[in-house]
Order: C-alpha cells, then structure tokens, then sequence
C-alpha cells in the first residue's frame, strides 16, 4: 500500500511540475524520447528557462553591436566634417596668421576630429568589452543548458525507464493472480505471484532510488539555476554600467570640447579682424576722404563765357488759351535763349520746356514802375523763327500748310517785382535784336485830349488801370485777334501784310528800319481842308472793337509813341 502511495507520489511530482511547460518547450526539449506531454521530466523546465535567456542576451548583443556601429558611423562623418575646414587659410592675406579667425577654425577642425575620436572610442568600448562579455555570458548559458541535459536529464530518463519497468511488472504480478485464480495447475515458478511480487518490490525500491537521485539532483539544479540566472542579471548589469561609465565620459569630453569652441569664438572682438586687414591693406579708402563735390570738378570749357547763364530766376509767362499766368524757372544764356524750366534742380528739369531765340525776337517796352503789374513782352519774327516751342496746334498747322506767314507771336513774362523785371529787361535787351521803349509821359489835357478820349481812346495811364499793363506798346496779342488775323490770311488773293483800314485816298503805308510804320502829318488840299492820314499801328491795336479807329490830329501825333532805338 505505502508503494503504491509512492508510485502515485512519483508520478503526481512529474505530472505537477508539467503543468507549468509550454507547448514550444516541450516541441525544442533537448531531452529527445517520445513520451507523452503530460510525461513532460522537471528537467525540461531548466532547459526552457535558460534557452529564453540565451535569446535575451542575443537580443542585448545586437543592440550592443547596434550602438557600436553607431558609434562608429557618427566617428566617420566627424572625420568627414573636420575635413571641411581647410586651414590656414588659402585666400592670401586677407586674415590674420595668429590671434584671428584662423586659429578659431584650427580649434574648430582639431576638436571636430577629437569628437569623432571620442565616438570612435566608445565604439570599440562597446565593440570589444560590451559585446564580447554577453557574448562570453551565452557560452555561459549553453553550457548550463548543456549540464542540466548531461546530469538531470540522465537521470530523468532512468526515472522514465524505472517507472515503465515498474508499471510491466505490476501488470505481469495482476496477470499471474488471475492465472492463478482460474487454472491454478498451469502456474509456474516464474508465474508464482509470490516471486512477481518480489520482482514488482525490488523494481520498486530501485523506482524509489532514482527518483529519490533525481530529486537530490534537481534540487541541486534548481540552486545552481538561481545562482546562475543571478549571474547573468549581474553580467548584464555590469555590462550596462560599462557602457554607461564610457557613454558618460564620451558626453562629458565632448560637452568641455564644445563648450571650449563655443568661449574661442565668443572671445573673438568682432573688429579685430577688420582692423589688422584696414591697417596692412594700402588700396581702401581712408574714412576721413571728404566725399566729391560735383562744383568742385575741372574740366575743358567748364569756365567758358559760353556756359555761364546771364541770368537765373522765375518769371511768370501768360499760357497762350487759358490767358493765366504759370511760374517757371527761367536762364538767360549767352547765345541768346532764353529757356523755360519746370524746376530750378537740374536732377529734375534737365531739359527746357519752352525756349526763346532773342536774336530774332524783338524786346517790348517794360511797364511803368506805378502799374499793378510788372510785365514785359518778347515778339518773334514774322517768319516765326523766334521760338523753337510754341504749343499752338495752329502754329503746326500753318507750318505744314505754308499759311500764316504774317506778323510773329508775343509773350508776355511777368515779374515778381519792377526790379526784378528790369533786371531782366535789362539783360534780355543786350541779346534781342530790337527793343522799344515808352516815350516820356506827357500831360494830356485840353480839347486835344478830350477830343481823343470821345472817339474812344484813353490815356496811357488810364490803360495801365483797365489792362494792368504799363506799356505804352500792347505787350500781348489776344488770341482771338490772332486767329481772325489768321483767318483773314487764308483769304485767297489777299496780301500777307499787315491789316489795313479802307479810308478816303489810299496810299501805301511807309515803314521804318525796324519794320514798324512811320506816320506822317497830315497836309492840307488847296481848298484848306484836311486830309486825314492812315491811323498808326498802336492806334489800330488800341481802337474799342467794333469802332473804326481815329486818326490823330498834328496835336496828337506823338503822344504815346514807340520810338524804335
């Protein structure tokens, strides 16, 4: 009874401990005997274990080996980018030899390679101590797998033996009985349950030995298990600390490599440079070089009288259809013209807007010092030679039509003050091929004088307040009157000249030198009567519209004439 209990036990104990295996154990058992999964020996449980840690260390060593290749991958690429700084410098002179920007990019290459040595070094750290110790730790690990195999696994397998032997004979001892019990003549002495029985004890008490060996030996394995797989923690660990301790002096060595490049650079003064390539260099301009006056620039001519403006300086010029007056900048050049410019800067205004040739103009009378206005008049010639802009799109038009060849264009130019306009006058007077001036004033009164004012004339100062014009000549000729002048040259088989009043006893007008009407006195027939005479020029301009102008009597001649000089 006890036997069987023990028999059972045995077997419980085996049944138990394979209860904890796992199906890809149990297909890998380094113990090959085709038993049963439930037949599982505890030796099996060893082997599992310890083949699982063989494959975690693998798995550690490849990452070891990982981080070498790293190591040594980031050392290559240092090299590679250490390279790149070439020193000393190619590019001549231009820097300094010492104490410059050179010897920071000496440290900058040399430490730059000393990085890539650190990362090379723990490389071969990792490469050789790291990987070989976990790879030295998995021998390790196969060789306890493989003592497990050699000690318990033995004896599991006689345990196995012993146990099958065992269950043979009890099965032979049941047989026996029952040959006994129903032919009890055809039992021999081998089948005398009586000597079955001793068989089944002796098989047993041998069952009990082994197994009793393979507990003391699995008890044995299991401490040595502990002790090693505690081992192998340490191993691992004392692995990591290397690699930690070389990681740690790697980072510290390079941090103090950067933290070095980083003081060199921040200790360079940004001007030191500048300063020695200022003071060795002979070709850069000295910052105290005053900067170039355009004034101050000599060149062929610059002084000719030629180039230098008889006068500057703004005058208003009445616009030829809106009849208002634009200010401008106006030179006065020893040639003769007189240019208009939008602005006094020559950046701006680099060209003229309107110019005057006066050689061919001629130069009307200044106003009188009383008149509101300070105004003067230029007149072309009559051929139109005078100007060389004009504006007028009737001007263009004569011109390519060959019409409007009579008398030429005025403008008038006012001044800012009567000063300013007789310097002006005064200067434009030395270019102009002719001028006029008022004649003296004189005091008009008496039946002469009234006589003139009922046919419609006034006196010189009168037409100063109406025109605000002080000349005793019509500075300008309105536009109106010009275009019928016009339209009354374009009359067919009619004279080009001046225009002319129909009056008793025709007669040709008599003209000066400088082409302007010369009256004459009136004469008287025989009978006594008097002869009326042609009206003059400045008669003509200054008849009311619509009235025929007066001639004057030998009283009135002279009376605000133009005298040619």
């Amino acid at each position: 009874m006890n036997d069987t209990v023990s028999i059972s036990r045995a077997t419980s104990l085996s049944r138990a401990g394979s209860r904890h295996g796992s199906t890809v154990s149990r297909s890998q058992s380094l113990i090959k005997k085709n038993i049963q999964p439930h037949d599982l020996r505890p030796s099996d449980i060893l082997i599992e274990r310890f083949t699982a840690w063989k494959a975690i260390v693998k798995q550690l060593i490849a990452y070891f080996e990982g981080i070498a290749d790293i190591e040594n991958n980031v050392a290559r690429e240092m090299t590679k980018l250490g390279a790149v700084i070439q020193v000393p410098f190619r590019s001549g002179n231009q820097f300094l030899g010492e104490g410059g920007l050179q010897d920071i990019f000496y440290g900058i290459r040399d430490k730059t390679r000393a990085i890539a040595d650190q990362h090379a070094n723990l490389g071969r750290t990792v490469d050789g101590s790291i990987v070989q110790h976990l790879q030295k730790l998995r021998v390790e690990i196969k060789a306890h797998i493989k003592n497990i195999q050699n000690d318990t696994g033995k004896l599991a397998t006689a345990v196995a033996k012993e146990r099958e032997l065992s269950g043979k004979l009890i099965g032979d001892l049941g047989t026996y009985i029952s040959i006994l019990k129903n032919t009890p003549l055809s039992v021999t002495a081998k089948t005398d349950p009586y000597v079955a029985n001793q068989a089944v004890a002796r098989q047993l008490v041998k069952q009990v030995h082994t197994e009793n060996a393979l507990q003391k030996s699995l008890l044995l394995t299991q401490a040595s298990s502990a002790m090693f797989e505690a081992s192998l923690i340490q191993a691992i660990q004392s692995a990591w600390a290397t690699f930690s301790e070389w990681r740690t002096r790697m980072d510290n060595s390079i941090r103090d490599l950067w933290g070095t490049l980083e003081r060199d650079m921040a200790a360079l003064p940004p001007d030191r440079e500048w300063i020695s390539f200022a003071a060795r260099e002979d070709h850069l301009v000295d910052p105290e070089t005053p900067l170039r006056n355009p004034e101050h620039i000599t060149y062929p001519s610059k002084d000719d009288p030629s180039v230098i403006p008889v006068h500057t300086g703004l005058l208003e010029r009445k616009k030829r259809y809106t009849r208002t007056y634009r200010e401008a900048f106006y030179v006065l050049t020893p040639a003769g013209f007189l240019h208009e410019y939008a602005s006094s800067d020559p950046a701006l205004a680099d060209r003229p807007q309107f110019s005057l040739f006066l050689p061919l103009c001629t130069l009307g009378p200044p106003s009188a010092p009383n008149a509101k206005s300070h105004k003067f008049h230029i007149e072309e010639r009559k051929d139109g030679t005078g100007s060389t802009h004009t504006g007028s799109l009737r001007g263009l038009r004569n011109t390519l039509t060959g019409k409007g060849g009579g008398s030429g264009r005025a403008w008038a130019f006012r001044a800012r003050s009567h000063d300013d306009m007789m310097e002006w006058w005064n200067d434009i007077r030395m270019l102009c091929a002719r001028y006029l001036v008022a004649s003296e004033q004189m005091e008009r009164s008496g039946p002469v004088a009234a006589a003139v004012r009922a046919a419609g004339y006034t006196s010189e100062d009168e037409g100063i307040d109406d025109t605000e014009e002080g000349s005793s000549v019509e500075e300008e000729q309105d536009e109106e009157d010009e275009a019928v002048y016009e339209e009354a040259r374009d009359v067919p088989d009619e004279e080009t000249g001046p225009p002319e009043y129909s009056h008793t006893g025709p007669r040709e007008a008599e003209y000066g030198a400088h082409g302007y009407p010369v009256d004459k006195k009136p004469t008287n027939n025989q009978d006594g009567a008097t002869v009326s005479r042609r009206p003059s020029k400045r008669q003509q301009e200054k008849a009311p519209e619509g009235r025929a102008p007066h001639a004057a009597a030998d009283g009135e001649e002279g009376a605000g004439g133009a005298e040619a000089l």
